[in-house]
């Protein structure tokens, strides 16, 4: 049988059941199947890189692929959507899961071999109710009045941090973006958006943040870019993020439909306000022009005065 996969194969996994072939190459994953005489069933293209490895999780469930994206994507094999991503430091060559799923290996082009170990689940033991207090122990003092020379002391407010706060904290640049990103923070509060935004520009993390989405994350970024971007308190940050979107997705422009009526809204809106710009310069300019007419006349008529008030005391002492 063979099998035409349309770019050079850099890895190829056959399923234990021998029904289904996974092939790696390019930017895309293929899933084909054996038993129909090497029919497609899926192309998967989550990486902007070329994809280099494959891997089987034990239980056939969980399909992983690593790119030279930096990025590793886990898929389901029931719905071949991704339910999970790690970001490593440079190219990934090579990857590999213990026949546990406990620790996943990667090899990168750097020369290091990155093991990662899951988190052993915490057993929920269980804990002897203590007994509650009694009522009175929670109306004792609430009818005291405080007199003059007692000292009050306040009780501290716990500060609440909110959700992208907690991942910012963490070190978690993709998911923060992912947070802010949501249509009630995105639509009420875009500032709370572009504030992490300059955040992650600040800390270095943003093109990051930004690579290794699918076409609808893509299309909600340069949606939010392209309404955002003509306010003037939000333009320089957005035109940073604008510039880091077309430069990573660039390469597959054409490809998606949805994306490219994007970058032509964004287009639109810039071309617009840079129309704008133009025709306020314009005002501006012949408002300078005025201004500086009205000032000579001012000084012309203020030494005119001056020139009189003179003339009139001269003649005024002449008098006396």
């Amino acid at each position: 049988m063979t099998i035409e996969h349309g770019h050079p194969v850099e890895s190829v996994l056959l399923f234990p059941s021998g029904g289904l072939l996974v092939s790696a190459g390019g930017r895309y994953v293929k899933v084909w199947d054996v038993l129909k005489g090497g029919q497609l069933l899926v192309s998967l293209k989550n990486h902007h890189k070329t994809v280099t490895c494959l891997c089987l999780n034990s239980s056939g469930q969980r399909l992983l692929s690593g790119s030279l994206d930096r990025h590793v994507k886990i898929y389901s094999t029931t719905s071949y959507k991704v339910v999970h991503s790690f970001n490593y430091a440079t190219s990934i060559l090579s990857l590999a899961l213990s026949p546990e799923d406990e620790t996943i290996v990667v090899g990168m082009t750097n020369g290091v071999l990155n093991v990662k170990h899951r988190k052993p689940e915490e057993k929920n033991e269980n804990s002897q109710k203590k007994r509650q207090p009694a009522y009175r122990t929670y109306v004792k003092g609430r009818s005291y009045m405080p007199k003059q020379e007692d000292f009050c002391v306040s009780k501290p407010v716990k500060r609440v941090l909110r959700k992208y706060d907690k991942l910012l904290r963490s070190f978690q640049s993709s998911k923060a973006l992912d947070a802010v990103l949501e249509p009630p923070i995105m639509l009420h509060t875009p500032e709370v958006t572009v504030a992490v935004m300059q955040e992650l520009h600040r800390r270095g993390t943003l093109r990051s943040a930004l690579a290794g989405r699918d076409e609808k994350q893509v299309n909600l970024l340069l949606t939010f870019v392209a309404r955002r971007v003509i306010e003037p308190r939000f333009t320089p940050v957005l035109v940073i993020v604008a510039d880091m979107i077309t430069d990573i997705y660039q390469p597959v422009v054409g490809q998606s439909a949805i994306v490219d009526k994007q970058f032509l809204k964004l287009q639109q809106a810039i071309g617009k306000e840079i129309d704008y710009q133009e025709e306020l310069l314009e005002v501006l300019g012949m408002m300078d022009t005025l201004f500086a007419t009205f000032t000579k006349k001012r000084d012309t008529c203020l030494e005119e005065n001056k020139s009189n008030g003179v003339t009139e005391i001269i003649e005024t002492n002449r008098n006396y």
